[in-house]
């Protein structure tokens, strides 16, 4: 007989001052926004990345992190409510406000902190194009920890390690308590960590390396690849949320289109999109460092 490892249960609080509880997940979305900030400084430092354009200022960079945690945090929970769960939220219309229990969708996220750059470029009269650029140059340190975070609160698991043709006993398939089947499946956040974290921080940190900012919306069209295309594989292993759009009899080599998938689609057309226009350079304008 087969022995799967059991998922780690983790106490949802990480640590307790007085009152006040401080959450894995709360500190794991901290941990992001705070480490995508630092970065974010650090290539604001390097002006051999942005010329013959100027960088946005620290002071800038600050403000910058308050409207992206806004949009972000409104934006994924808006998204979980409006796109997977409406019908648990709607029902129980409290849990909404509930963020410490999880529950962010990224591609309500996505536009969330879309419309929040757009307003503080807007305000500050820089170019938007260059700003999504650094942001979409961050925001897999975000990912990374945002699905370390699904991990531990034992959510948003995979799919029953049984449909690999050829290999039907996944030998490092985990048995997640929260599911309350005891079926062996795969640790799909883990795999999203790796590709839509760590795999596509490093293809980002390389390209920024290679060509910096000095053509605004080339970073972010090659993100929106890159993320639509991780997040698609990922969802061959990944339990789907809501119902099918395409299909529904799943195995992982084959069968329906979940719902991830479906949103991923728009990012990856949008994404070859800004990538052809920003490579003639439709997008270049000059960045103001007005504060």
């Amino acid at each position: 007989m087969e022995t799967f490892w059991t998922a780690p249960v983790f106490d949802p609080i990480a640590l307790s001052l007085g009152p006040l509880a401080v959450r894995w997940y709360a500190l794991a979305y901290i941990v992001g926004l705070l480490g995508g900030w630092y970065y974010a400084r650090k290539l604001a430092s390097h002006r051999g990345l942005w010329q013959p354009q100027n960088p946005p200022t620290l002071p800038q960079l600050d403000d910058l992190l308050v409207y992206v945690a806004i949009g972000v945090v409104l934006g994924g929970r808006l998204g979980q409510v409006l796109i997977y769960e409406r019908d648990y939220y709607f029902s129980q219309p409290v849990e909404i406000l509930k963020i410490w229990k999880g529950g962010m969708a990224f591609h309500g996220g996505l536009l969330g902190s879309l419309v929040a750059v757009s307003l503080f470029s807007y305000f500050r009269k820089l170019n938007v194009f260059a700003i999504f650029d650094l942001c979409c140059t961050v925001v897999p340190i975000g990912l990374f920890f945002g699905r370390i975070a699904n991990f531990i609160n034992g959510e948003l698991w995979g799919r029953v390690a049984d449909g690999v043709p050829n290999y039907p006993n996944f030998p490092y398939a985990m048995i997640f308590p929260r599911a309350e089947d005891g079926l062996p499946r795969y640790p799909s956040q883990l795999y999203e960590a790796f590709a839509e974290g760590l795999v596509l921080f490093v293809i980002m940190a390389i390209v920024v390396r290679c060509f910096g900012f000095r053509r605004p919306g080339i970073l972010s069209g090659l993100f929106l690849i890159g993320y639509g295309l991780a997040r698609s594989i990922c969802e061959i292993f990944r339990e789907p949320e809501g119902s099918f759009i395409i299909g529904g009899d799943w195995s992982v080599m084959g069968g329906g289109i979940t719902q991830g998938m479906f949103l991923s689609l728009p990012m990856i057309i949008c994404g070859v999109i800004v990538l052809i226009l920003a490579l003639n350079g439709w997008m270049k304008t000059k960045v103001s460092t007005t504060v």
